[in-house]
């Protein structure tokens, strides 16, 4: 039975990734925020299987930025695989919290690759990067090629994890893997999110709980995907023969305003009538062309993203509305 070892493990992509591996007869090991005081929304499921918890699946808080907090569960663990997945994720957030998100999603991620290479048995590193490391990128779509030039303090952050983690791979010989992923999506993301926050309030006005959704300017574009298709990505990362970095994203880009009308079409109600634009919300016009190019991951991994957008939004809405 092999072992993983995942930080964030409460998070959107860890509690999925924690799904796919032990459906795959893994041992799974975690850590989450001391912060959450042990509410885990995300994993209360498997918390609640007496054949799973403390049998196949041990949780244990943590801190990024307390090394000793993730020593021991680390080396109690001895995983065979290490998936870096917890960070402080909010790129607006980032902004406000800089030197709390260079600290934990940066030296968080060197603290972690230090405390994997000192492992008396060297397991698969796996860091989860972010297309956010390309910045405002010149040429469309980015692959592993595309130059690192991050302008935001979070794509900054995973910058330095992302090029750290290079260098353990280059001269300490870790079988260390940035998986490079584009935004993705699912019930379990964060609340303050737009697409999750889109979702949430058209739940509301069909529940008649509220009566609109006002919004800033809904043409910015991303490249969105489901979150299960990019934790499958990360562990066929680490089952590769030779560690490399590859971009996880959908290649297709899609607006906000995409995100309501397919969210407001999954309730049955028009978004015409609900839906109001106020210019205290728009911010100043975002010209990036962010959208991946997954090739790579396609032709060696064999990875293939299998939800749709159309489906991940749909998905989102219906995990909002009344059983």
């Amino acid at each position: 039975m092999k072992r993983a070892f995942i930080t964030g493990i409460e998070g959107q992509d860890g509690s999925y990734l924690t799904e796919l591996l032990l459906a795959k007869n893994y041992e799974v090991h975690g850590i989450y925020r001391r912060a959450s005081n042990g509410s885990l929304t995300n994993l209360r499921q498997l918390q609640s299987d007496p054949l799973v918890f403390q049998k196949t699946l041990f949780l244990s808080p943590a801190d990024l930025d307390d090394a000793e907090s993730i020593r021991i569960p680390l080396e109690q663990a001895a995983p065979d695989e290490i998936y870096h997945l917890a960070s402080q994720s909010h790129v607006g957030a980032s902004f406000e919290q800089v030197e709390e998100t260079c600290r934990v999603t940066g030296l968080g991620a060197l603290r972690l690759l230090e405390l994997a290479r000192k492992l008396p048995k060297s397991p698969r590193f796996f860091h989860a990067s972010s297309s956010e490391i390309f910045g405002s990128p010149e040429s469309s779509p980015q692959d592993e090629t595309t130059p690192v030039a991050p302008v935001t303090p979070y794509g900054c952050a995973k910058a330095f994890g992302t090029q750290m983690t290079r260098i353990y791979r280059k001269n300490f010989g870790l079988f260390a893997i940035n998986g490079i992923l584009f935004n993705h999506e699912s019930p379990r993301r964060g609340e303050n999110f737009v697409t999750r926050k889109i979702c949430r309030a058209v739940a509301a006005i069909k529940a008649g709980r509220q009566t609109e959704l006002v919004l800033g300017d809904t043409s910015a574009q991303r490249d969105w995907g489901h979150a299960r298709d990019y934790v499958r990505g990360m562990w066929l990362a680490l089952q590769h023969t030779a560690p490399e970095d590859f971009v996880f994203a959908t290649g297709k880009l899609h607006r906000v305003q995409d995100i309501v009308e397919l969210a407001f079409q999954a309730a049955g109600l028009d978004w015409q009538k609900y839906v109001r634009q106020e210019k205290q919300f728009f911010r100043p016009a975002d010209p990036r062309q962010v959208v991946g190019n997954p090739a790579k991951a396609k032709r060696v991994l064999g990875w293939q993203p299998e939800i749709t957008f159309e489906q991940t939004i749909a998905e989102m809405v219906q995990a909002e509305l009344p059983a």
